[in-house]
């Protein structure tokens, strides 16, 4: 968890004190980053930690964004962990006029369609906001992303792996739309997304 943090940190996916990260244990409780700690810098020592009831046993105070993971807990039985980052170019496509509410990102590659199956666009939240995580709870487990606009994407997966590989999907996507806006790029045509959904057997809510 450290060392994959670390890995988004160093390349410029989210700097500061930003973004968060939680994992499951095998328990049925959670590792979660500290509140204000960086990703290029957590200490597995010092990381939150609950136990399957929910009660901090362990380590320093957690992300102020506990609601928001939380959410995906909650109502996705396979997520294993929840990434959230602040990283540039999905925050910006999130700041675009004709940002698409249901399907944040573009069809540009069958990758962001197998990792992240749609993207839903949530409104801005002041960051803390515990609506953010009700927010969350209203999609009913059926998305596994998130983007927050202004703010950034969050991705629930199996582990912490698939959910930093499936988050940097998700901005190496944002970038691929910001690099080809107002050039009419090809976009996938929707018999070829449904041949990608069909043969990776993707959860495409409509």
């Amino acid at each position: 968890m450290c060392l994959l943090a670390k890995s988004l940190f160093d390349r410029g996916l989210t700097g500061g004190s930003t973004g968060n990260i939680s994992a499951r244990t095998a328990d049925g409780g959670l590792l979660v980053s500290p509140t204000g700690s960086s990703f290029g810098r957590l200490d597995p020592g010092r990381l939150s930690h609950f136990d399957a009831a929910g009660v901090l046993i362990g380590g320093d105070p957690p992300t102020k964004e506990m609601p928001l993971h939380a959410a995906f807990y909650d109502t996705r039985s396979t997520a294993g962990a929840v990434v959230h980052l602040h990283s540039c170019h999905s925050v910006a496509l999130s700041m675009m006029p004709d940002a698409n509410v249901d399907d944040f990102l573009p069809p540009l590659t069958p990758y962001s369609l197998i990792k992240l199956g749609r993207v839903k666009l949530l409104p801005f939240f002041v960051p803390g906001d515990a609506a953010m995580g009700e927010a969350v709870r209203s999609l009913a487990g059926k998305r596994s992303a998130v983007m927050l606009a202004n703010h950034g994407p969050v991705v629930a997966a199996k582990d912490v792996e698939a959910a930093c590989n499936a988050i940097e999907e998700l901005e190496d996507t944002a970038r691929l739309a910001l690099l080809t806006r107002g050039l009419t790029p090809q976009l996938l045509t929707p018999e070829q997304v449904q041949k990608v959904v069909t043969k990776f057997d993707i959860s495409w809510d409509a």
